[in-house]
């Protein structure tokens, strides 16, 4: 079986180490996989091109959005995506589009180092403390080598705004995996009526929060 994975946003390849070794875990546009293209489709099709053949993709978060974009688009005929939005009304678009906007200024007028601290305060990666020290400095180092201009553009054009709503492709072809501290993910799976693996004492990032766990989660996933 042929297994890809794509990281998420501010991520790397080498969040899936330890996680899904022997898997062809590829960079994204804008994170070290070339520059982001001038659309979401033109940037699939990158993707799409850095994976090649493969049977199963799995993705966290942006990356489960790329992943789930795959599957809707028949290139990839399963996904495992983990912490994903499929999609949201275009009622939601404008506001959305409002604040990527917002933070790619931020990244823009007072750089990368002051727009991760902004990032990582936000209660959504509240949990991520449980981490250690240690490995968020790792963390840390990781994501200061990115561009932040090219990070900019990401939020500008892979955001969810700019997402087409794939919510109608969650189908027996997508496996959901969820934080079971992530309040908002969980509601959302249930919402879209998916049953999801949950991942305990995780909230939105089990690469980080608990990878022992989702490895475990995955291989049964994946056999």
């Amino acid at each position: 079986m042929r297994v890809a994975c794509l990281h998420g946003f501010l991520g790397s390849p080498e969040v899936w180490r330890g996680i899904a070794d022997g898997a062809h875990a590829v960079a994204l546009p804008g994170h070290g996989g070339g520059p982001v293209g001038e659309t979401w489709a033109a940037n699939l099709d990158a993707v799409a091109r850095a994976i090649g053949a493969c049977d199963v993709v799995i993705g966290y978060s942006l990356g489960a959005r790329v992943a789930l974009g795959l599957v809707a688009t028949e290139r990839v005929g399963r996904a495992v995506l983990i912490s994903v939005n499929a999609g949201i009304d275009d009622g939601e678009r404008a506001d959305r589009r409002e604040a990527d906007a917002a933070w790619a200024r931020l990244l823009r007028t007072q750089g990368l180092a002051t727009f991760l601290s902004a990032w990582e305060a936000q209660p959504l990666f509240a949990t991520q403390a449980r981490a250690g020290a240690e490995v968020i400095a790792q963390r840390r180092v990781r994501r200061l080598a990115l561009d932040p201009e090219q990070l900019a553009r990401s939020l500008e054009v892979m955001g969810l705004a700019e997402m087409p709503d794939y919510r109608g492709a969650l189908d027996a072809r997508c496996s959901l995996v969820v934080g079971a501290e992530d309040t908002r993910y969980v509601e959302l799976a249930r919402s879209w009526g998916q049953a999801a693996v949950s991942i305990a004492d995780c909230g939105h990032d089990p690469t980080l929060e608990q990878p022992q766990q989702l490895a475990r989660a995955l291989a049964r996933m994946l056999t």
